[in-house]
């Protein structure tokens, strides 16, 4: 397809698509603790629940990116944008804690194929506009998700939890369906060279799953630790503990609105080590300071380092020679939310065993793997136009 007319289309098209999943995650985030409440589950059984979503998710990525490859990512996305959309209620209405574990299982399953299908999609719109568009996508994901949670917020003092919920997702669900009709086609990604096989990682995409994982696991330990080293450590409330993971959701997601045109102006190798190293450098001062204002100020630096790395990361998947986009980000992306999952337990083994300002150090050491490893990410310049000013990529 070269109108550009369509193509711009397809582009805020996948925009959409992205910030409808991010609604749907902000939505379960906000009820998880009513879901908890009305079951009356332990939070060791929350917890089990929980995995199951990500059981699903890892399970079902290698998958879509066979379907990808042959069915094309257009035609994977809209199917499960709609599942997706459809699936979160499930939760919230089951009965009992297995019946929530299947929910889930089902809900991140849709989560891990539109995640990866939607990214794969992505990769097609942006060979066709020749410049780099995926860190704003992931900004609109960032931005549905505080749309989800916000809504929650706003309306679950009037609503029942259930139709708040239908609520926000048929608001949501409407603005996915029409979006989707402005997707590329299927044949514009269908059949791509080395796109057949079953996505697990291989020899090309391993390197770049090893750094999306030390990249993931780094966002789920401040989500899940975050708070509790300011109000353990720096013996802050929980209202001024809160205030740390809001800024490093806010400065992630503003950094991601303009990850696109520093990946056009200085190219993904310097932008990926620039940016673990001011990821790194943030998560220091938060550790080492005693001053509030500056272990804030610490996340919101280590916000800004880590919101570009993951899209940067999936963007240089998508296009590794011989590799079909939908396998090789699929591929990458199972092994970055293994790392999601696991780095939170490991945080919390590491600090029973030492101290959490310690366990959290880990993620310091391994933004500083990611800044040495960072000519892993040359491909995601691949067919993309240089900075109109010159700017060589490195």
């Amino acid at each position: 397809m070269q109108d550009p007319d369509a193509i711009r289309r397809a582009r805020w098209a996948t925009a959409t698509c992205f910030f409808v999943n991010g609604v749907a995650m902000g939505t379960w985030a906000a009820h998880i603790p009513l879901v908890q409440a009305r079951l009356e589950i332990s939070h060791s059984t929350l917890g089990i629940a929980l995995l199951a979503m990500g059981a699903g998710a890892l399970i079902a990525m290698p998958l879509s990116g066979s379907a990808i490859a042959r069915f094309g990512s257009a035609a994977v996305t809209r199917p499960f944008t709609l599942a997706l959309v459809a699936s979160l209620p499930l939760p919230l209405i089951a009965p009992g804690p297995l019946l929530l574990m299947a929910a889930l299982f089902v809900f991140g399953a849709c989560v891990g194929v539109m995640d990866v299908a939607m990214n794969a999609h992505d990769v097609a719109v942006e060979h066709r506009l020749r410049r780099a568009i995926m860190s704003s996508l992931h900004g609109m994901w960032s931005v549905g998700g505080l749309v989800g949670a916000g809504a929650a917020a706003t309306l679950l003092p009037f609503l029942p939890p259930l139709v708040q919920a239908l609520a926000v997702l048929a608001a949501a669900g409407a603005a996915g369906s029409v979006a989707l009709f402005f997707l590329l086609p299927a044949d514009a990604d269908r059949g791509e060279p080395g796109g057949a096989s079953f996505a697990l990682p291989s020899r090309a995409t391993l390197g770049l799953g090893i750094l999306c994982f030390l990249a993931m696991s780094s966002e789920g330990a401040i989500l899940d630790w975050g708070a509790l080293h300011l109000k353990g450590n720096l013996e802050l409330g929980p209202a001024l503990a809160a205030t740390g993971f809001a800024t490093f959701s806010a400065a992630m997601a503003a950094s991601r609105f303009g990850g696109d045109w520093l990946r056009r102006r200085f190219g993904a190798v310097t932008l990926v080590r620039t940016s673990a190293l001011l990821a790194a450098a943030g998560l220091v001062l938060s550790l080492v300071t005693r001053s509030p204002i500056l272990a804030v100020a610490g996340f919101a630096l280590f916000g800004l380092g880590l919101a570009n790395l993951v899209p940067v990361l999936f963007g240089a998947a998508g296009r590794i020679p011989g590799k079909g986009p939908g396998t090789a980000i699929a591929a990458v992306a199972t092994v970055g939310y293994t790392g999601l999952l696991a780095g939170p337990p490991l945080i919390g083994f590491v600090a029973d065993l030492t101290s959490l300002v310690a366990a959290l150090g880990l993620i310091v050491v391994a933004c500083l793997v990611i800044a040495l490893s960072a000519r892993t990410a040359r491909p995601a310049d691949n067919d993309l136009t240089a900075d109109p000013r010159g700017a060589p990529h490195p």
